[in-house]
């Protein structure tokens, strides 16, 4: 038999086995109605003592487990305008997050048509933060390890921390 066909024996099941990226992920499931920003863009903003307000939109099971530091709970099944409203100005300059984008682009959509001006979805979410090597935070506000990631499905474009199901 033929080299080449050996070849495409050997590799066809490794290239079936591929793990997709977040950025797949992100360019199937969002419509990028919200301005992205990358994790070292808003590391230099909070490094720069920059005014941001942190909206996490996961649900309060995920938020327990870690978050951003200083991140406010927005929720996502029960996201609620009134809520969050009495923190947030229409001027502020929001960071919407979730565990890659998906929810958070659609919470930020919410805000935009609220009529917030400065709306941006952190880009691959809380996932993307930790891969980075950034720290989360737990209820207590103590730096964690831990990760709630979501389910085994986008659980595995988590690729640091401990994961929590």
């Amino acid at each position: 038999m033929n080299l080449n066909y050996y070849l495409l024996l050997i590799l066809f099941p490794l290239l079936s086995l591929s793990q997709p990226t977040i950025d797949e992920a992100i360019e199937k499931y969002n419509s990028k109605s919200v301005d992205y920003i990358r994790v070292s863009e808003l590391v230099q903003l909070k490094n720069s003592n920059q005014s941001i307000k942190l909206l996490d939109a996961r649900e309060a099971s995920e938020y327990s487990i870690s978050h951003l530091q200083n991140a406010m709970f927005a929720g996502y099944e029960d996201f609620s305008l009134k809520s969050i409203q009495d923190q947030l100005n229409t001027q502020d300059t929001i960071v919407v997050y979730c565990s890659i984008g998906v929810r958070s682009e659609q919470i930020g959509e919410k805000l935009q048509k609220a009529g917030y001006k400065h709306i941006f979805n952190l880009y691959g979410g809380i996932f993307e933060w930790v891969n980075s090597g950034q720290t989360v935070y737990d209820q207590h506000n103590k730096p964690t390890n831990r990760i709630h990631a979501y389910d085994r499905f986008w659980g595995r474009y988590l690729e640091k921390g401990e994961k929590v199901y």
